[in-house]
């Protein structure tokens, strides 16, 4: 993991759910979804896969500890700091009360190299960890497409850096109920939507009174 840093000139104060600019364009295009999965993709009824990952925060993450008690959301997101992942991301962070009052816990998971990863936590304020896959090995048990990783250049606190991924990962969720049994799978999830879709479907199937 490389982070390249260097002062610019000047910097502008973005909004706090706005992607942040690159050296190049406003932002990056976001990457294909359209890849082959090398695996065959997970499917309703398929038990939660056992594995565990570093944190954005060097904490281990054992999905054998964090399912079977609650709802568990894992949705992948192809690259931290572009604009459609960001938007992602900040909805499940305004959305955090209804998710705790469902009983649902989420963990998001991409390429990204760990150091990337916290600055986009701590950018926008993200409480649920996120999962560094630099390898593509937890989107291969999970089936969910990959191409192959990239470096994007952003503006952080007036420094520039080069902030790597290992592998993209397409956006896929998928949601597990209380017997870590897969009840819902979302190919293609629409960023803006993806948390708010997540939240009706885990209330309906606990009966729970919709907003």
């Amino acid at each position: 993991m490389r982070l390249i840093a260097g002062m610019i000139l000047a910097a502008g104060l973005l909004l706090p759910c706005a992607a942040e600019e690159s050296q190049g364009g406003p932002t990056d295009p976001e990457p294909e979804t359209k890849a082959a999965a090398p695996t065959i993709p997970l499917k309703r009824g398929d038990q939660l896969p056992s594995f565990e990952c570093e944190t954005h925060l060097g904490e281990v993450w054992k999905s054998t500890e964090h399912s079977g008690k609650r709802f568990l959301v894992v949705y992948f997101f192809p690259a931290a700091f572009t604009s459609g992942c960001t938007d992602q991301a900040c909805v499940y962070r305004d959305l955090s009360d209804e998710f705790a009052e469902a009983e649902i816990e989420v963990v998001g998971v991409s390429g990204d190299h760990a150091a990337g990863q916290q600055l986009f936590a701590d950018k926008y304020d993200l409480k649920f960890p996120l999962l560094h896959d630099e390898d593509g090995r937890i989107a291969r048990l999970f089936g969910v497409p990959l191409r192959k990783g990239n470096t994007i250049v952003r503006t952080l606190n007036g420094v520039t850096m080069s902030l790597e991924r290992g592998v993209t990962a397409s956006r896929w969720t998928f949601v597990f109920d209380r017997e870590r049994k897969v009840v819902s799978r979302i190919p293609a999830a629409e960023p803006e939507k993806d948390a708010g879709n997540v939240l009706r479907i885990v209330r309906r199937l606990a009966g729970q009174p919709q907003s």
